[in-house]
């Protein structure tokens, strides 16, 4: 009968011995593909991503990222909440979705608005009634202008706006079709370089950066410090306030958090080697250290953050060993009560049995009842 018992535990046994080894073997070995939605092949996201995709793969081959041309941070949050992508690059100050997590924040990026020498734009009041080149809708950029024109009380109708791709857009102005143009761009850009050396454009100035961020608090006032264009003579002739924000690297919240620690881990560890495919990737840091975090942190993300702290037992030892203390000598205290009431307890079953043993004595001694009877009132 025990025999029979025994078979089918045994088989149980190693049955569950085998799936666990195998899960194991299967999870050491699988190869995880994910999705980067960038931004354009001209702008700065896709170059980006692709460096990500690569020090990645170099640095743990079972991760592999496959990077795709967007038109931008609300396209890539679409893909991302509709699992088209599973890792995006946004602005800070993009709509959110529920599924958006933070991996790491890379680098930062200001309000370019850029004008014809020949419009007589001098700053962003001025734009009223003018024709103003845009990125495509679907872009950071393209919203961010809006929120930058709301603030400053211009209406959609206040102005004639194309959105389009920066190509196009650079045309438009360098055929004076166009009074500016605006992109969110980073500092010192090769590409607003390149328009400004090669048409009578200009720089104008958003002032009002701090006041913006009392209703949006993931906008920074920021600079575009002098120079930063052109040395001689200098382009822009002054520090030129501006408005700032971060593009964000996210992943949606249903990733593997091992996979997205170990994507934060490489981006952090090996930075040295992105700065060398791109030199963006100096500015990546840990989300919200420059006040800026948008959306929750993924939990793979935060563990690597948190790698360094120390765990519960660490962070409380002091405590942890007073209440231990504390608990032994109340441990000690209550066995040496426990102690003295059971000796108490067996003096006191001694005493009884000697008063018995003495009193049988005396019965068997006694010769007749009323000694007996005697014995006993006097016990």
């Amino acid at each position: 009968m025990q025999n029979k018992f025994l078979l089918p535990v045994a088989l149980l046994s190693v049955v569950l011995i085998g799936s666990f080894g195998w899960k194991l073997h299967h999870d050491k070995e699988r190869v995880y593909q994910l999705t980067l939605a960038t931004g354009t092949t001209t702008g700065n996201y896709y170059p980006f991503g692709q460096a990500i995709a690569e020090i990645v793969v170099q640095q743990n081959p079972r991760i592999r990222i496959q990077v795709i041309e967007t038109q931008g941070a609300e396209e890539n949050m679409r893909r991302l909440q509709a699992n088209e992508a599973q890792l995006a690059i946004v602005q800070n100050n993009t709509e959110a979705v529920p599924s958006a997590r933070v991996i790491a924040s890379l680098f930062k990026e200001v309000f370019h608005l850029i004008v014809s020498e020949k419009s007589g734009i001098q700053t962003v009041g001025d734009l009223k009634g003018k024709h103003i080149a845009l990125m495509d809708k679907k872009s950071g950029s393209y919203s961010s202008f809006f929120l930058m024109s709301e603030h400053y009380g211009l209406q959609e109708t206040d102005f004639i706006y194309t959105a389009t791709n920066w190509t196009e857009a650079t045309k438009l102005f360098s055929k004076g079709e166009v009074d500016a143009i605006f992109r969110v761009l980073p500092p010192g850009s090769d590409l607003v370089s390149d328009l400004l050396k090669n048409t009578q454009g200009k720089l104008v100035q958003i002032d009002q950066g701090s006041a913006m961020k009392i209703k949006l608090p993931y906008l920074e006032a920021d600079i575009i410090p002098k120079g930063t264009y052109k040395a001689a003579p200098a382009v822009p002739d002054a520090d030129l306030g501006t408005v700032g924000v971060h593009a964000t690297l996210l992943a949606r919240e249903d990733v593997d958090p091992e996979v997205v620690r170990e994507i934060t881990r490489i981006l952090f560890e090996y930075r040295r080697n992105l700065v060398a495919a791109d030199s963006l990737a100096a500015m990546i840091n840990q989300p919200g250290e420059n006040g800026s975090l948008a959306w929750p942190v993924h939990e793979g993300a935060q563990a690597y953050y948190d790698r360094e702290k120390p765990d519960f037992v660490a962070a409380n030892s002091d405590a942890i060993g007073l209440f231990l203390s504390l608990g032994t000598l109340l441990a000690s205290w209550l066995w040496q009560l426990r102690s003295r009431f059971l000796q108490k307890q067996k003096n006191r079953a001694d005493k009884f049995n000697l008063d018995i043993l003495s009193l049988s004595q005396q019965i068997r001694l006694a010769k007749t009842v009323n000694e007996i009877d005697l014995f006993c009132r006097l016990s």
